[in-house]
């Protein structure tokens, strides 16, 4: 069985006991989430696709918080002698399906 879910603005195909990395989340580690905006769910050649959504739900346990690798921006003016580096590291949280309903 799989599911299309939406989490924070995007959309994941997901099957259960799946571990995912998702944009961080509220939700204390252990915490059990539920996602009820499915797109779509179904197994084999038995799928339905929502308009917009489908009936049913994602249960999924919160496993971990984290922070990404670093991301380099750098800006450069050329012949100026302008450079300036910067960096940035984007927080995540990962989550394990539990059950697809």
């Amino acid at each position: 069985m799989f599911a299309v879910v939406e989490i924070a603005g995007f959309q994941y195909r997901v099957h259960p006991t799946e571990t995912l990395t998702v944009p961080l989340m509220q939700a204390k580690v252990g915490e059990e989430v539920k996602f009820s905006n499915i797109l779509a769910m179904g197994e084999g050649a038995n799928v339905r696709i929502g308009a917009p959504y489908v009936q049913g739900s994602v249960t999924a346990k919160v496993v971990a918080h984290g922070r990404a690798e670093t991301v380099v921006i750098f800006h450069k003016k050329r012949r100026k002698g302008y450079r300036k580096r910067n960096g940035h590291r984007q927080h995540y949280t990962q989550i394990q399906i539990s059950s697809i309903a």
